[in-house]
């Protein structure tokens, strides 16, 4: 793909932001997490932002800035994220993960960024950074605009709403953009108009007070990691069904008609599981792949650990064992009600011989957008023009826990252009975001605006 001076100036920029490893679970990064919040800062203010802050929580900052132009014209808040998840584990990764290159795939024969944060989100939340800047340069800006650029979304975003509650007149807009999600295909644009919700659980179980000699106890204690896995095999069904009580009472079930329309999107089963390396698939019975990993929960151990994990052989009985287990929910589950009722599920089935802790990390709620929305329509508008094909409707099985909460608190609706594809690896090792991706996502930022000024005024 050849660049232009511009181009490549963009993307010199945005590897300057990959490169802090902005990782927000781990306190040991807490001054590279404020190194990126002073780098976007800085940019917000290069570009022509009125007023740029950072604002400090409890946890890690909060980047707002705004451009206002009229106050007679619609105003869009811009959210995003500058943290980025843990890079482990490292040596699956082809290149370190916080050196971005440049490398061409076989979905992205123009190149892709390899790097942590290249898709997720710091590539997609750079975009509209770059879009306002273009836009500034033409002077064809026909909104206002805020940006609200978090540091805590991979860990729940756990003080976002207290400042979203305290400063709802800072943040009232028409609408809110968030690039934090992908499309079906760089031939198939799709728009996100529902998310699953998300419940995060930790549990451990305790057994003897020391890890104990195998031989000398083994046949006669509790073994912590076998009763643990005994207990999480007791969560689903041979039809992988949750068999938690309860847990699907608020579920919406699709008629067939619904169903049918959801499975129109295009997919391809066969280059699913080549692009996983799986010989099958897996999961709830008489559901197809696409309702899955979309419209249907789930219940997933995320990690497991316990007793002696070190290079060679110790025989002990470990005294605990752990586990993190996340439910990926849908429309209409609450997060708080599926949270106690799987701990109190959980805590039930242990047997006597050890003693249950289960701890809730956070969570988030589901959310739907509707496509009589003035946003929807002019992301809809957008996408058609500059990829040259009319944008699908498309289910994401991701969680963006904050989503349903800005329209709680700001009474104000979410579009989700997201640019991304699913096989960009965000969460593991060697996540990487195309470069036709990156520039396309920032030319229908610019006609969204375009097309929602229109629409509005």
């Amino acid at each position: 793909m050849k660049l232009s001076n511009e181009q490549k100036r963009y993307i010199e920029e945005l590897f300057e932001l990959l490169k802090i490893p902005s990782i927000s679970a781990d306190s040991k990064f807490q001054k590279d997490v404020n190194d990126a919040a002073n780098w976007i800062k800085d940019s917000l203010k290069k570009i022509g932002c009125d007023k740029v802050e950072i604002i400090k929580t409890k946890g890690h900052p909060i980047v707002y800035a705004e451009k206002i132009i009229n106050t007679k014209f619609p105003t869009v808040l811009v959210y995003g994220h500058y943290d980025v998840q843990p890079p482990d584990p490292i040596n699956l990764w082809d290149n370190p993960p916080f050196d971005p290159i440049i490398k061409q795939t076989k979905l992205h024969p123009e190149g892709a960024i390899f790097c942590r944060g290249a898709c997720d989100d710091k590539g997609q939340m750079f975009m509209h950074i770059k879009a306002l800047e273009k836009m500034n340069q033409k002077n064809n800006l026909k909104c206002n605009v805020k940006f609200m650029i978090e540091g805590e979304e991979e860990i729940g975003s756990e003080n976002l709403e207290k400042f979203v509650k305290e400063n709802k007149a800072k943040l009232k807009s028409d609408i809110i953009l968030i690039s934090d999600t992908g499309i079906i295909s760089n031939n198939q644009p799709s728009i996100t108009t529902s998310l699953r919700g998300l419940s995060y659980m930790e549990v451990s179980i305790k057994g003897p007070n020391k890890d104990l000699h195998s031989g000398l106890y083994g046949g006669a204690v509790p073994n912590p990691i076998n009763i643990l896995c005994e207990m999480i095999s007791r969560l689903k069904d041979e039809d992988n069904k949750i068999i938690i009580p309860g847990f699907y009472d608020d579920v919406i079930e699709y008629d067939e008609d619904a169903r049918n329309e959801i499975n129109k999107e295009p997919f391809n089963l066969k280059e699913f599981k080549n692009s996983i390396n799986i010989s099958d698939i897996h999961g709830e019975k008489d559901y197809s792949t696409i309702e899955r990993k979309s419209i249907r929960p789930t219940l997933d151990v995320n990690g497991i650990w316990g007793g002696y994990m070190g290079e060679g052989s110790k025989t002990v009985i470990p005294s605990e064992a752990h586990a993190k287990i996340s439910m990926r929910l849908v429309p209409n589950q609450d997060w708080k009600k599926i949270s106690k009722i799987f701990k109190d599920y959980f805590i039930s089935i242990a047997p006597k011989s050890v003693s249950v802790k289960v701890k809730t990390h956070h969570g988030g709620y589901p959310y739907l957008t509707p496509s009589d929305n003035p946003g929807y329509k002019a992301a809809y508008m957008a996408y058609n023009e500059t990829f040259g094909i009319k944008p699908l409707r498309s289910n994401s099985g991701g969680s963006i826990p904050i989503v349903p909460m800005f329209e709680k608190e700001l009474k104000t609706k979410s579009i989700l252009m997201g640019f991304g594809l699913d096989t960009d690896d965000i969460h593991s090792p060697n996540e990487h975001f195309g470069l036709f991706n990156f520039f396309k996502g920032i030319e229908t930022i610019e006609k969204f605006y375009k097309y929602y000024s229109e629409i509005v005024n």
